[in-house]
């Protein structure tokens, strides 16, 4: 009779996710995934060809957790981009590792920004409705304009330099917002 297998491709990829949350993409190796998950390396590489695969396999959790994250962060702004905007912020305040492999570490093959911001739902082209409603003669600029803005203050929440709360940092983008629209308009 076969030995039952113990350790999964769920059980591995979850604890290399758990691995970058906690202590960031760059540790994921094998022997420390095996360490983590109370096994040899020998299931990993039952289950995933190599390393790169395990890491793609990671890194589209990480995405699709980001998806989660901004579909279920609250709603607070009127103005374009502001909700996006808060929930970027927040996430790289609150899932720093997270961030960073998805927004901050470029690598040949990935997703770029916008394809992961605006995600199977459309939320960057929903967004740029938005803005078009309310008045934006170029939606796309603003969003370039806001988009700089906030990576800005996400990457600055990174190394602890943004210490606005969400309050003040709502407050900001709406008013962000609306100078960036006005400008668009005398243009």
């Amino acid at each position: 009779m076969a030995r039952k297998e113990t350790i999964t491709l769920q059980m591995i990829l979850d604890t290399a996710f758990a691995m970058t949350r906690e202590e960031g993409f760059s540790n994921v190796t094998a022997r420390k995934v095996a360490a983590k998950a109370g096994c040899s390396t020998q299931p990993i590489f039952r289950v995933y060809k190599n390393m790169d695969e395990l890491w793609d396999a990671v890194y589209q959790k990480a995405a699709r957790f980001f998806q989660d994250y901004y579909s279920l962060y609250p709603r607070m702004g009127k103005a374009p981009f502001s909700n996006l905007g808060m929930a970027y912020i927040a996430f790289a305040r609150e899932e720093k590792h997270l961030f960073e492999l998805l927004f901050v570490n470029s690598t040949p093959g990935r997703k770029s920004m916008y394809e992961i911001l605006n995600g199977g739902e459309g939320n960057v082209v929903y967004e740029i409705n938005l803005a078009k409603a309310a008045g934006c003669s170029d939606p796309g600029a603003l969003f370039m304009r806001m988009w700089i803005f906030i990576h800005g203050a996400a990457c600055m929440s990174l190394t602890g330099d943004y210490d606005l709360s969400d309050m003040e940092t709502l407050e900001l983008l709406e008013r962000s917002c609306g100078a960036f629209m006005a400008e668009t308009r005398r243009q």
